[in-house]
């Protein structure tokens, strides 16, 4: 049997993962897959040799064009992207679950469902908001720009374990878990964000108010480190999104926000010595995986474009604002990215199990009508935000929906959703000094 190649630091549990597929149906699409399809669908696939090199991209700037390879082509008609404020495709792995375990499948439906009821879905925006459903899995080449060959193979290969006991665990530390389905399910998901930087890029040639995507997508993607599965993740989805951006549509500079709770260890290593891509992560101090560090800036010509701001325990919408007005936005002034991502997790809600911050649904609000106009103003409204964590389906659902509400322009519903009965004083001198020391460090 072969087994993962995960680096020594991360513990682990069992050692395979997914089968080669004869056929199945992957929920949420209308692909019925196989995995030749798989190999051949969409992107040319080659796995030869080591962990694919980054792709060039000498070139000054952005020029929105189709740097390598095939011209690559929203699934969408010019009529119906002009009109368009959100984009999104839905990947709810539903083959990928574990009973009991927070990373769910039912993560994805609650938030459709949240939808559907608050009227935010096509059925009752029209072509204001569209689903994009016909979108094809990332290749194994998108995800080899960020993951070694041996990981994904390895992924592909170690197949019996999964067979005989239908559910294994590939890393200890989140636990992160696999299914007969997770290898496919996890590509997909990865090609939905492709799709929405397809789309995005496609818009923002056709006015000057492209729609935003959102990537509702699961396993999440910010913790799995070039080498291996960690934190719930199997692939990094917006690493590969973000190597894509640049390769494919010659956008050199991407900027990756990432408000989830927990630092984006996996996101963080795929690019530190990289000085083309801007990493800025806020997250709870101290918490899982306790990576993160504020000194922690990148190395040799990446040196400056990590900023990692770890927030007390404690802090909530206060916190958020300071951080966005003063460390967030002056970040990406400086940076000027041609295209801005999102890590958008929201486990720092405060009715999240897993932490201990204290956001509320307009924390979320604010944060995602903010960075919406800081796409605006920077990279000509291109932004695609990615699903991360968020484990209570209640606080996780609103939270996307009022996101939507932000993406319209629409009045935030948070009233409805947040009890101030259940936030405590947060703690504002601690808050203060953090900011003060990220500025300092990054000369903000």
């Amino acid at each position: 049997m072969e087994l993962l190649r995960i680096p020594p630091s991360l513990p682990i549990l069992g050692g395979t993962v997914f089968p080669l597929l004869r056929q199945y149906r992957v929920y949420g699409t209308h692909h019925s897959l196989t995995w030749s399809s798989l190999q051949t669908t969409g992107r040319k696939q080659n796995l030869n040799g080591g962990r694919s090199a980054q792709c060039a991209t000498s070139h000054g700037g952005a020029s929105v064009s189709h740097a390598n390879g095939a011209p690559k082509d929203s699934p969408l008609p010019d009529s119906l992207l002009r009109d368009a404020r959100i984009l999104y495709c839905a990947s709810p792995a539903m083959g990928h679950n574990k009973e009991a375990h927070p990373e769910s499948n039912k993560r994805v439906p609650a938030i459709v469902d949240a939808l559907e009821k608050l009227e935010l879905t096509p059925k009752h925006r029209g072509s204001q908001v569209l689903e994009i459903q016909n979108f094809y899995p990332a290749s194994l080449d998108d995800v080899a720009r960020v993951h070694s060959r041996t990981y994904i193979t390895g992924l592909e290969k170690a197949i019996s374990k999964v067979l005989d006991e239908g559910l294994i665990f590939i890393e200890g530390t989140g636990p992160t878990y696999a299914t007969q389905t997770t290898f496919a399910e996890s590509l997909l998901s990865a090609g939905a964000g492709i799709t929405l930087v397809d789309s995005v890029v496609a818009a923002s040639k056709l006015g000057l108010s492209p729609p935003l995507g959102f990537a509702l997508i699961r396993p999440p993607g910010h913790h799995a480190v070039p080498e291996g599965p960690m934190g719930f993740c199997v692939f990094g989805n917006i690493a590969v999104a973000a190597r894509y951006a640049q390769c494919q549509h010659g956008l050199k500079r991407v900027m990756i926000i990432d408000f989830d709770v927990h630092h984006g260890n996996g996101t963080c290593d795929a690019f530190y010595d990289d000085p083309d891509i801007f990493f800025l992560s806020t997250h709870q101090l101290g918490s899982y995986p306790g990576t993160g560090k504020m000194n922690l800036i990148g190395q040799g010509s990446g040196e400056g474009t990590t900023l990692n701001l770890p927030l007390p325990g404690g802090s909530g919408d206060y916190s958020m604002r300071c951080a966005f007005d003063e460390v967030i936005a002056p970040s990406a002034q400086r940076f000027k990215p041609d295209i801005i991502l999102v890590s958008a997790g929201y486990d720092a809600h405060a009715l999240d199990p897993l932490a201990g911050l204290q956001f509320t649904t307009g924390t979320f609000y604010m944060l995602a009508s903010s960075i919406k106009q800081l796409a605006r103003e920077l990279c000509s409204g291109r932004c695609v935000f990615f699903l991360e964590g968020g484990y209570n389906l209640q606080s996780l659902s609103s939270s996307v929906a009022d996101t939507f509400r932000a993406f319209l322009d629409e009045p935030s519903l948070a009233a409805q959703f947040d009890d101030p009965a259940m936030l405590y004083e947060e703690p504002t001198r601690r808050i203060k000094e953090a900011i003060e020391k990220v500025r300092h460090l990054h000369s903000l």
